[in-house]
């Protein structure tokens, strides 16, 4: 998939924004807010939260899947 469970939540969210609502769902409303989801990854977020990972990283990459064939570009270089 294009989103692994190493990925920091933060970052993820920044590349995908429509993956904030996957994250409020499992790992709650303040999720995308978070100092934390700026330095956690996936794993750690769904250990901490009691979400099986597995389908939180396909929810993600379904949505991600979506959004690459959305756009040409390849979102922005830091």
């Amino acid at each position: 998939g294009l989103i692994t469970k190493e990925m920091v939540i933060g970052e993820v969210i920044e590349e995908y924004p429509e993956t904030a609502a996957v994250f409020k769902k499992y790992f709650g409303k303040g999720c995308s807010d978070c100092p934390g989801s700026k330095v956690e990854d996936i794993d750690f977020g769904s250990t901490m939260h009691n979400a099986d990972i597995d389908i939180v990283l396909k929810e993600l990459n379904e949505i991600a899947s979506k959004l690459k064939k959305g756009k040409n570009s390849h979102g922005k270089s830091k």
